[in-house]
């Protein structure tokens, strides 16, 4: 992944200012000065690339729901198609897409996803991330034309990076130490961490070699990253 670094990137944007995974959020972070943005995407049942976090809304699955019908109860709710067209208004804004998703038959969000990346002409400023292996393995094999990187949280996942077809890892900060980040590095994987919220574990992550820092607050990545 041929990114500066460090690369500070708004986690759903800058949730503290503006409701997370909206247009105005991701605007804040970019007017902040991030170098990017951190999102999660779902696949709606019409085959909308829907911007939100939680696998539900007010206990609907947004897989089983409609674009029109989630516009009704979230009319704040952007699709990914907005979010890149935001960041043509910042020609250097990064984009770390996070693809929701668990284990199991595919819905042909990973399809969805990579064909809306092949009709956006600024798709190198983008990666694919997923804490779903199989969905990283489904990109890959559709020849996604943007790198993939695994999320975790529980150190086991480490485990599969080998077998699998990516180019970072972005796993949770407080999995990591100076040892570990080397060993990660040493493989040649991109190294991005979250969710970093002061600037002192900026600075101590950085010094260790960490690529990437997700987090809620851009005057703390900023302070500690620049």
């Amino acid at each position: 992944m041929k990114f500066s670094s460090p690369l500070l990137l708004g986690h759903r944007g800058a949730p503290r200012q503006a409701r997370e995974n909206t247009l105005e959020s991701f605007r804040l972070a970019l007017e902040a000065g991030l170098d990017g943005l951190e999102l999660d995407l779902h696949r709606t049942r019409d085959g909308v690339l829907a911007v939100y976090h939680d696998f539900e809304l007010d206990g609907q699955p947004i897989a089983e729901a409609d674009w029109s019908a989630l516009q009704q109860q979230a009319p704040w709710m952007p699709r990914l198609e907005q979010v890149l067209e935001l960041a043509e208004q910042f020609p250097q804004a990064r984009l770390n897409l996070e693809l929701k998703s668990l284990p199991g038959p595919s819905d042909g969000r990973e399809a969805a996803l990579a064909q809306a990346l092949q009709a956006w002409p600024a798709r190198e400023r983008a990666w694919i991330s997923s804490f779903d292996p199989l969905a990283l393995i489904r990109l890959h094999r559709l020849k996604v034309d943007v790198p993939l990187a695994l999320l975790y949280a529980e150190p086991e996942m480490e485990e599969l990076v080998p077998c699998l077809p990516v180019q970072g890892v972005h796993p949770h900060f407080g999995l990591l130490n100076e040892a570990r980040v080397a060993a990660l590095k040493a493989r040649g994987l991109f190294v991005a961490t979250w969710t970093v919220n002061q600037a002192a574990t900026v600075r101590e992550l950085l010094a260790w070699g960490v690529d990437g820092f997700i987090g809620d607050l851009p005057t703390e990545l900023l302070a500690g990253g620049r």
